[in-house]
């Protein structure tokens, strides 16, 4: 059973083993983040992932900001 978690970013424990992707593909938003990390830009990501948008890729960074946003930072001493 597929969940949206943001926008077109969906989980479905039958694909990924219910890693977040990009509805209707099997790539994993972790995947972009961390390609985007190493520098590689959103012109080589859409090449080397033809069935992406650039919207996708936007969305995948409006929901990280969104979920970061969220997170409570607790100092360890």
């Amino acid at each position: 059973m597929k969940k949206i978690l943001y926008k077109n970013i969906v989980v479905d424990y039958n694909v990924m083993v219910g890693k977040p992707v990009i509805d209707g593909t099997r790539i994993p938003i972790d995947l972009i983040i961390e390609l985007m990390a190493q520098g590689t830009t959103t012109n080589e990501i859409l090449e080397d992932y033809p069935n992406l948008k650039k919207e996708d890729i936007i969305t995948v960074l409006e929901y990280v900001a969104k979920v970061v946003r969220g997170e409570s930072i607790l100092p360890v001493s």
